[in-house]
């Protein structure tokens, strides 16, 4: 199993080198000018020089992510278990979500800035409505799943309606949910750089906006990839915690 491992990373490390070496060599055996496309190397070179306020960025960032996403769970997990369990709700409130669901974002971030300045708050709300919708679904996808015969079981022992959705709903709904929190948590870090595009004066989506307003290429794919670093471990975090869940581990 370890040298299969070893072998899938040392073919996903080579297929990444090789895009890297053709990018170099396309960039520079073509004489693209650098303020068109820029060379990794001067990326590399970039991610370094500019470490600092990558590195300021990232953590402006990363607060409004982690804040929006707490709060998508706060809200998002009990509209879905209301939705689930109320009908008038389902005919209700459910088609009132996919409705705002349908809204582009984007056409939302002027008015939050407007309406809650160009502080954390609406870069907080950006991050929360990206990443509400999915929560809410697999929430109730999650309730959806739980076994029939479980049920049977519960109501044969006279459980109550709130013994039953602590003890075996909800457990049931826990690994759908934490799979929609894994599309949720890279939604997050879109909806506040989108936020960040609109109105701010730190973090990573203004330092790309500034970046690509100035012509430095280098600098706007380094914050792109420093993005894209942040999406894959906060994605790949809520993975790994999947995996010590008390369920798994029982």
């Amino acid at each position: 199993m370890t040298s299969r491992r070893a072998r899938d990373l040392a073919t996903t490390t080579a297929f990444f080198a090789l895009l890297l070496l053709g990018w170099e060599w396309g960039v520079r055996w073509s004489g693209t000018k650098s303020y068109l496309l820029a060379p990794p190397s001067a990326i590399a070179e970039e991610l370094w020089r500019s470490r600092d306020a990558l590195a300021a960025g990232l953590l402006e960032t990363l607060t409004e992510v982690f804040w929006g996403f707490v709060a998508a769970l706060a809200v998002g997990v009990p509209i879905s278990a209301f939705v689930f369990f109320s009908n008038t709700a389902r005919r209700t409130v459910y088609p009132l979500l996919v409705a705002l669901q349908s809204i582009p974002k984007v056409g939302l971030a002027p008015i939050l800035v407007a309406g809650l300045g160009y502080g954390l708050s609406s870069k907080l709300t950006m991050a929360f409505l990206f990443a509400f919708f999915p929560v809410v679904v697999a929430g109730m996808g999650g309730l959806a799943s739980t076994p029939a015969h479980l049920e049977e079981h519960f109501r044969a022992l006279r459980a109550s309606r709130w013994q039953t959705f602590w003890r075996l709903r909800l457990p049931c709904a826990l690994p759908t949910l934490l799979d929609g929190c894994k599309v949720a948590m890279p939604l997050a870090v879109i909806g506040a750089i989108v936020g960040e595009f609109v109105g701010s004066s730190d973090g990573l989506g203004n330092l790309i906006l500034t970046a690509s307003g100035s012509g430095n290429t280098a600098l706007t794919f380094a914050a792109l990839l420093t993005v894209t670093i942040l999406s894959l471990l906060l994605f790949y975090g809520v993975e790994y915690w999947e995996r010590f869940v008390w369920w798994r581990a029982a």
